[in-house]
């Protein structure tokens, strides 16, 4: 029953992504990725490889549905590749016990730090993929900033209600 739920969530995560958020625009500045919801929640359980493979394969998926060229592969297969080693520095041992990550089950300064630097790697690389250059750096760096805090902002809030 469990998996049913994680599977109707990712399902949730990626319309949400797809039909809202790759609309939303603010001056062409804020792009939240709320899809990485999926991956930052995935049970730590697997091996690492595993990990990179689903990361792979959301990404492929992302990049069918919003036509980019590799630039949501390569930013999730990045995402899961530094994960692995962020939960074993933020997560302590018995919380890893559970095999998941959330609000639930590691506290709030660890969840915080583990999503911040995640969100914000990921919106690193799909920003600078996209931009493929350092001519407009400092509106690429606006963007990332804005939206990887809206992403975050997203994501926790979602945390908060799911954990009460």
């Amino acid at each position: 029953m469990k998996q049913i739920s994680v599977v109707i969530q990712w399902f949730i995560a990626i319309a949400l992504q797809v039909l809202l958020f790759n609309n939303l625009q603010f001056w062409g500045l804020c792009q939240p990725q709320v899809y990485l919801l999926c991956l930052l929640m995935f049970p730590i359980t697997l091996p690492r490889w595993a990990d990179m493979l689903i990361g792979m394969a959301l990404g492929l998926f992302m990049d069918i549905l919003c036509n980019s060229i590799g630039v949501h592969m390569a930013a999730c297969i990045f995402i899961m590749f530094v994960r692995q080693p962020l939960i074993a520095y933020f997560v302590q041992e018995h919380e890893r016990l559970t095999g998941e990550i959330s609000l639930q089950t590691i506290s709030m300064d660890a969840f915080l730090k583990y999503t911040l630097i995640l969100v914000f790697l990921h919106q690193i690389c799909i920003s600078m993929l996209s931009a493929w250059t350092f001519h407009h750096f400092g509106m690429t760096i606006l963007q990332i900033v804005i939206s990887a805090t809206v992403a975050e902002g997203l994501i926790l809030g979602y945390n908060i209600i799911r954990a009460r």
